[in-house]
């Protein structure tokens, strides 16, 4: 049974009881949240980027020549870091070839012996396009940074000196302020005269080393 209209302000005047007039442009109270989530905050340890400039390193791996099979490299490096993301770097590495698939057509092989050293002197420059971090453990984050390479230089073998170009990317993880772990892929192009023909070819290297700021 509904009360009709006129019956509320004499039943509110009678009882003492004050009227609760709701505007409707007065703004409502929000819903109370049910849920309220929790995030647990986790206090990680970061590796600074060093200020030093100046690097130098070791690595080894392998190099895989177009003509004469793959073989161990190793080597050292010397950089300069120009800025943050710019820097320079010249490499020396040595590894051996082999023309031990020519000499089961030809008697004698292509070399005086089966295996020759190879050297390499490459002065390059480098570019940081991809800095951040790596989580190591759950609490552990390292500084890390992908970058792309390319320069020029020298290949020897065989008596033979070749000008050469080298292109590739690599990273590297610190693991301290003053060391970190490092991985290239480089490709090495040059041309050389085999068997009277001339040809460019591709050798690709994959390396890792450790590398030292000062």
């Amino acid at each position: 049974m509904r009360t009709p209209a006129l019956l509320v302000p004499l039943l509110t005047a009678m009882l003492g009881i004050s009227p609760v007039v709701v505007r409707a442009d007065e703004p409502q109270p929000a819903d109370e949240q049910v849920i309220k989530p929790q995030v647990d905050r986790r206090d990680v340890r970061i590796t600074h980027t060093p200020s030093n400039d100046f690097e130098f390193g070791i690595f080894s791996g392998t190099y895989a020549s177009e003509n004469f099979g793959s073989s161990l490299v190793y080597g050292a490096r010397l950089g300069y870091h120009i800025t943050e993301d710019v820097f320079a770097e010249a490499v020396y590495g040595q590894g051996k070839v082999s023309d031990e698939a020519f000499r089961q057509i030809l008697p004698g092989g292509i070399f005086v012996s089966s295996k020759v050293t190879l050297r390499y002197y490459n002065l390059s420059a480098g570019y940081n396009i991809l800095p951040g971090e790596v989580f190591i453990w759950k609490n552990t984050a390292k500084v890390s940074a992908l970058y792309l390479i390319a320069g020029l230089g020298s290949t020897e073998f065989a008596d033979q000196r070749h000008l050469s170009v080298n292109a590739g990317f690599g990273t590297r993880v610190f693991l301290a302020n003053w060391v970190a772990l490092q991985a290239d892929m480089r490709d090495h192009i040059y041309s050389i005269d085999l068997l009277g023909t001339r040809k460019t070819t591709q050798n690709l290297e994959f390396s890792g080393g450790v590398t030292f700021f000062f």
